[in-house]
Parts: C-alpha cells; sequence; structure tokens
C-alpha cells in the first residue's frame, strides 16, 4: 500500500534527517525510482521534503517537519496508536508528533454522540517510580535497522561489567516492558535479552539473521517472560508486620504466597520463591518488619548479612575509600 510506504519514509527521515535514495530503497524494499516518486508525492501534499542531487546528495527532510495525519486512512491511523506506548515511548519510536496528530484527527470526524475521546480519559506511563533518566540508542533508528532482518554486532555491557564487550546475535525484535526497552536476540542459538540502556552502539551485518523456524518475536518473547518469572526452587517462610504487606506485593510479585492470617500481633505468614538461597538478601530492604522463618539456610544468610550490616555501622567513624572494612565473602 503506498500510503503505508510514504509513512515509513517520512518515519525514517524523521530519525535520520537525510539519507540516500538507495538506503531508503533497500530498507523499504522497492526501486530507487520509486523512492524518487515517493517524494515527489509528499513534496506535492506539502511535506517538506526534496531530494538533492550531486555525488553527495540524497533525500532530505527539512528540520522540524512533522507528519501531516490529514494524508492518512483509518488504518494507518491505528498504526501509530501502538497499544500500551506512552509519550515517551512514542518519542522513541519518532511517532510522537504522528501520533498525536491522528488523534486530532480522530477528535475532527467525531459526530457528538460516543461521548469523552478515552484518550482524555487515560495516561498510560510505563516508566517505574523514582527511575533516573537513562543513555540508551535511538529506539525507532534501531527499529528500522531491525527490518532488514539481518545480523547484529552489539558493543553491550552486561550487568556490573565495566567495560562493553563486542558479540554477534540474531535479533527478532524490540520489546518493551515496565519502561525499559529490550532487543530480544539470539546469543550463540540462545535467546536473551540485552537492555538497551546498556547497549552502547550495534551495526548491522551484510549476512542475515539466522533463527529458528516457528520462532518469532512473540513466541520468543513470551518463553523469556515466563522463565523470568517462573516460580523459584527455594520456598522461604517469612512473617511481615501488615502494614509491609502492600509494599511486598509490589517488591516482590508473583513470589509472595500468603500461608496464614494476619495475627493478633499484626504480622502475617508468607512465603517467598527464589532460584536460590542467596537472593533472600532482597529481603533485607524490610528492616526490622521481616523475620525469616525457614529454611534453616535462608535464615542463617540473613544473619551473616545483617551481623556484616551492623559491623559497617557500628559507632565507629565510617571507613574511608582506602581503609574500608573486609567484606565478608560471598
Amino acid at each position: 500500500m503506498k500510503a503505508a510506504r510514504l509513512l515509513s519514509l517520512l518515519l525514517l527521515l524523521q530519525t535520520r534527517q537525510r539519507m540516500t535514495t538507495v538506503e531508503l530503497a533497500e530498507r523499504l524494499e522497492v526501486s530507487t525510482r520509486t523512492i524518487l516518486r515517493d517524494v515527489e508525492a509528499l513534496s506535492t501534499a506539502g511535506v517538506p521534503v526534496y531530494a538533492e542531487r550531486g555525488r553527495y546528495g540524497g533525500i532530505v527532510l527539512l528540520p522540524g517537519a512533522r507528519l501531516n495525519a490529514s494524508h492518512l486512512d483509518p488504518a494507518e491511523m491505528d498504526s501509530l496508536a501502538i497499544a500500551g506506548l506512552d509519550d515517551t515511548q512514542r518519542q522513541q519510536l519518532g511517532i510522537a508528533a504522528a501520533h498525536d496528530m491522528a488523534l486530532r484527527k480522530i477528535a475532527a470526524r467525531r459526530t457528538g454522540d460516543e461521548g469523552t475521546n478515552l484518550a482524555e480519559l487515560v495516561i498510560v506511563e510505563n516508566s517505574r517510580w523514582l527511575t533516573a533518566e537513562t543513555r540508551e540508542p535511538d529506539v525507532a533508528d534501531l527499529a528500522m535497522t531491525l527490518r532488514s532482518r539481518s545480523r547484529l554486532r552489539i558493543h553491550y555491557r552486561r550487568s556490573g561489567a565495566e567495560h562493553a564487550a563486542t558479540r554477534d546475535v540474531d535479533p527478532y525484535g524490540l520489546v518493551s516492558k515496565s519502561g525499559r526497552w529490550y532487543l530480544v536476540a539470539d546469543d550463540n542459538r540462545k535467546p536473551k535479552l540485552f537492555a538497551l540502556d546498556r547497549l552502547e552502539r550495534y551495526e548491522a551485518l551484510p549476512e542475515r539473521a539466522v533463527t529458528p523456524d516457528g520462532h518469532d518475536l512473540r513466541s520468543v518473547w513470551t518463553r523469556l517472560r515466563e522463565r523470568t518469572e517462573a516460580p523459584g526452587q527455594v520456598e522461604v517462610t517469612i512473617r511481615l508486620r501488615a502494614s509491609r504487606l502492600d509494599l511486598a506485593a509490589r517488591i516482590l510479585g508473583s513470589r509472595l504466597h500468603p500461608a496464614g492470617p494476619v495475627d493478633v500481633d499484626g504480622w502475617q505468614t508468607l512465603t517467598v520463591a527464589y532460584p536460590e538461597v542467596e537472593a533472600v538478601r532482597q529481603l533485607l530492604q524490610f528492616g526490622d518488619h521481616i523475620d525469616v522463618l525457614a529454611p534453616a539456610a535462608a535464615r542463617r544468610r540473613i544473619a551473616e548479612l545483617a551481623a556484616d550490616l551492623a559491623r559497617r555501622h557500628d559507632d565507629g567513624p565510617a571507613s574511608s575509600p582506602g581503609g574500608a572494612r573486609e567484606p565478608t565473602p560471598q
């Protein structure tokens, strides 16, 4: 559909401002002659886009130009209103202005009998509370790069690592989860998640991505999500003050299960499923509002961690960076 291709062309140019005819033709899988005809059609429709001739020429979109949603049909406007994306994510994908214009166009067509527009009643903001702003690659540009279905060479810093390492991956696509973007890709034939805020740079490789037959972004993401959220093998029994139950539900999520009613002293017995005993360090944030009951290994580990914290926070002077106390071996 020509209109859908024009939309894709505009989104590419809004991301890069200037691209060669060959680059656009490869991205959109059409001929360079088709790209020139599309540019002429956009220019005629009032979009400030033009072709520069010469050795260093290309297709240019003037800075500040935005998509005029009045030229889109309903199906294309629906494609802009991607369910679940908030304002920040639409901005990251380069469709914020077009999305807003589409909403205004839909509002202008209303007969007045449908009631209040849902856009006026619902706000979607996927970022977590108290989340610091992070730097990450241009999501729109990465999404367009993935359309070529090429392998990617990524320079990625693992959690806790000081420097990024280079690896070649076979991508499936992008996922936004709780306000954080992830690249889903096979790394040595194993599906993994790569947080974009730790992706320093990337480049498309000449060869196409190779992924197992019958697997796509949705199926692989579902498997990764279920694996991450699956119950752990270690069941830890705790007592928690009832005043901290809502906080525990937010922090522990599906790992937390009631194991008894709230007693007369205002405490409740619960269980927490963890993949290993060491994960009980997460419970330290509940301070004196929690009592770890079982298993013995979990209770012992909490005692060791608490004792180490107590030593670090005794009444003596704080250790200087050069004379820090020896931490408990992990």
